[in-house]
């Protein structure tokens, strides 16, 4: 546990299926850059269609019974949620940010991401997943147990080409959070499946050691949680989920100034993911066109904000050098995100890039005023 903080996923430190909003009390409260180490649960194995016994679930999969996770147990049997109402993602959390006010960027930095256990399960169930009417077959929900065995290049999930056949196709692991996210104003908790301006159930999938999600405070103390662990997923996410299993994470949780984020980013009106390589901007909505769209205008606003760079020519490069990946298909609102390579601006000199679109910006606006001036 190598955070400053250790949180874990217990029945007075998670919810299921609903996501924290301003009325919520916090379930730690931190400093901002402090680490938390914290734990959490997969709802796999735990959803009532699954029987709500993590422990019968997974033992019935030849997993013994000291590798079914104590807090899974917990969870499944002290809590409950409205089937028909509710998600199935269970989330831990929330933290108090000190400092964090609205209009702040969250700086979430995912320091590590341990596996808890050595199995997942991918599912395609109730009717969703890309292919909806076609799959699952019939009625049938199909939830595939998963193990994990280790390899000399690192860990690999196994499956078998045919149902009970020998587990020869081997893909390798890269584990993430699905959800990371922050409270929303009001007192009506959000359900846990779409995505929004909030984070949540982004499915973001470059989110792995390393990677930092930007997300706007909406609440006092942002109320920051995160859930919905993945050890592996192929962008689109089609069947419904991923490779779903618990992870450990250790996470440092930042704010970053208002006024900073304008001149770094300019107007961040969702999720904004940084690796080694890339910037990534997202669009969300329940219509993919449309979240391809939010996305190039995400994508816009950022290249015009932190490099200057004029609208035309921004617009240019991202048609001739951006790969606009979709995250998922599978989560109500449909999730699109932009991997601007962070090389390709070495070049330029990025605080005096960021003088010159802020002059821009008063010029704009001193011209759209003097326009509405004439008219009148």
């Amino acid at each position: 546990m190598p955070g400053d903080h250790y949180l874990p996923a217990a029945v007075d430190t998670v919810m299921w299926g609903r996501l924290p909003c301003a009325s919520d009390a916090p379930v730690l409260r931190i400093k901002p850059g402090d680490t938390v180490t914290i734990d959490t649960v997969s709802h796999e194995g735990v959803l009532e269609d699954q029987g709500k016994d993590p422990l019968l679930f997974f033992t019935g999969h030849g997993v013994p019974a000291d590798q079914v996770l104590e807090d899974a147990i917990g969870i499944a049997r002290t809590l409950s949620r409205d089937v028909m109402a509710d998600g199935p993602h269970v989330v831990t959390g929330p933290l108090h940010i000190e400092g964090a006010e609205v209009g702040d960027l969250l700086k979430i930095t995912v320091e590590n991401l341990l596996p808890r256990v050595p199995y997942g399960v991918i599912s395609n169930r109730h009717g969703k997943g890309a292919l909806v009417g076609e799959l699952p077959r019939g009625e049938h929900n199909v939830s595939v147990f998963t193990p994990v065995e280790s390899r000399p290049e690192g860990l690999v999930g196994v499956l078998p080409l045919v149902e009970g056949g020998d587990r020869m196709v081997e893909f390798p692991l890269a584990p993430f959070l699905g959800t990371m996210g922050v409270g929303v104003s009001g007192d009506q908790r959000p359900h846990s499946v779409p995505p929004g301006t909030h984070g949540g159930n982004i499915d973001i999938n470059l989110l792995t050691e390393g990677a930092v999600l930007y997300l706007p405070v909406q609440v006092p103390g942002a109320l920051a949680y995160v859930g919905d662990p993945h050890f592996a997923q192929g962008d689109g996410e089609v069947a419904l989920t991923a490779l779903e299993a618990s992870l450990r994470a250790t996470l440092r949780f930042e704010v970053v100034p208002r006024a900073e984020a304008l001149a770094e980013f300019g107007e961040v009106a969702g999720p904004l993911v940084r690796t080694a390589e890339y910037l990534v901007p997202t669009g969300l909505d329940p219509d993919l066109g449309e979240a391809m769209r939010r996305c190039v205008r995400a994508a816009l606003t950022l290249l015009q904000a932190r490099y200057g760079m004029a609208e035309h020519l921004a617009y240019a490069y991202l048609s001739a050098a951006t790969d606009f990946d979709i995250s998922q298909v599978v989560d109500i609102v449909c999730g699109v995100h932009a991997r601007i390579r962070l090389a390709d601006f070495a070049a330029v000199d990025v605080p005096a890039a960021r003088d010159v679109a802020a002059a821009r910006d008063v010029a704009t606006a001193r011209d759209v005023a003097g326009t509405g001036e004439e008219t009148r």
